[in-house]
């Protein structure tokens, strides 16, 4: 984060000429909403892999009574394996994962509140959710035995989706650059709620949730499961915004924004520090004024 504020500063700097030559931003309080891509750094993903070091484990599934024979069905009908080169289901192994989970390119969608004064500072109270999907895969072996003919694996897929919620609290300044344009800049902190909604495995066609329902047991036909308790936990973090305005007479601002964000990404008990970016559009109304 020193890198962002030193950029920040050197942009204020740089365009505080440029103040002379436009209006002065509006003052005041306004009300926005955003939408944006978002880039979720990769190596929290590697929580849906499905290794055993997770509490949410690919092996617990596939050899476990109440689960490991339909998937052994499934691929013997699939004409994916040999009854004779697999005799049961407690044969097969996680032979390989790939080299990296990764989300996929997410949207985020927002609102918030902000205050300017006079002297182009101000500040802003923002609430953001984004919606991802962390992908991968792995293969299934038996040791190095042929599956079927010379077929060592059965490369299969795997995924996890979260919710994730920022609450950011901004400083901010706006410098007019003429009498249309703004530039806005922003550094704060945030608050970052992670909600792990599903992690699953995809063999032969079929997905299979790995989602922890018997609290850490191997799912059998004697165990319950119970109702999932989210494994999403409180993180915090800190980022940087730069923005484009167009001024919109008697509305507010229309903006292109880009946000830099470094993010403590919590799981249970794993914490994952990662660099997240949004890219997208911001409508402000700015006609407001406190009583």
């Amino acid at each position: 984060m020193k890198h962002a504020a030193l950029i920040l500063a050197a942009l204020m700097i740089a365009t505080s000429a440029a103040a002379d030559d436009g209006e002065p931003p509006s003052t005041g309080l306004s009300v926005f909403v955003n939408a944006s891509g978002y880039v979720a750094a990769a190596n929290a993903a590697e929580f849906y892999s499905g290794r055993d070091a997770n509490p949410n484990k690919i092996n617990y599934i596939l050899h476990s009574d109440r689960y490991g024979p339909q998937i052994w069905n499934r691929l013997v009908e699939a004409g994916r394996i040999s009854p004779s080169a697999v005799g049961q289901y407690d044969q097969f192994t996680v032979e390989e994962f790939p080299p990296k989970m990764d989300y996929r390119l997410a949207y985020q969608i927002g609102l918030g509140i902000r205050y300017d004064y006079n002297s182009g500072f101000g500040w802003l109270l923002r609430f953001d959710m984004a919606k991802l999907v962390a992908q991968g895969g792995f293969n299934l072996g038996t040791g190095g035995v042929p599956l079927l003919g010379s077929d060592q694996y059965v490369t299969c897929g795997i995924f996890g989706k979260e919710s994730r919620y920022n609450i950011d609290l901004a400083i901010a300044r706006t410098v007019a650059l003429n009498k249309l344009l703004d530039l806005e800049l922003n550094i704060g902190a945030s608050l970052v709620n992670v909600k792990v909604e599903e992690n699953a495995m995809e063999i032969a066609g079929a997905t299979y949730s790995i989602l922890d329902r018997t609290y850490g047991e191997m799912p059998s036909t004697y165990t319950a499961e119970y109702d999932y308790q989210n494994q999403g936990r409180i993180g915090y973090g800190f980022f940087a915004t730069v923005a484009m305005g167009y001024r919109v007479r008697g509305i507010g601002a229309l903006k292109l924004f880009y946000t830099c964000r470094h993010d403590r990404i919590a799981f249970l008990d794993r914490k994952e520090w990662g660099w997240q970016h949004a890219f997208g559009i911001r409508i402000e109304m700015n006609n407001f004024s406190f009583l």
